[in-house]
């Protein structure tokens, strides 16, 4: 399908991602692809991860914090991989996981 509008991708990607999870803050690693074509953009793979989960909460599994750390890395270990770490503002950086 073509999306011309963003509010509109934001919509199927999280249409996609309560199909794949449920609607109570389930986790998959199967990947929900979008491809961005314009020639005004450089070819890349964006890959948003979950964030690092220390207590599981809705149908998240026990071990939520090994399985979303065992998920990065796969992606960070990448060589040619670029990472970008997002973390709260108002959050310590010091004692942040990202």
């Amino acid at each position: 399908r073509k999306f011309t509008d963003f509010d509109e991708v934001r919509r199927e990607i999280e249409i996609e991602t309560d199909r794949e999870t449920g609607r109570n803050k389930g986790m998959s690693s199967k990947a929900i692809r979008l491809k961005v074509f314009s020639p005004n953009v450089l070819n890349l793979t964006l890959v948003d991860l979950p964030g690092i989960t220390k207590v599981p909460v809705g149908d998240q599994p026990k071990d939520i914090e090994a399985q979303t750390r065992d998920m990065c890395l796969d992606y960070v270990s990448n060589p040619l991989s670029i990472i970008l770490a997002v973390s709260p503002a108002n959050a310590d950086l010091a004692n942040s996981d990202a």
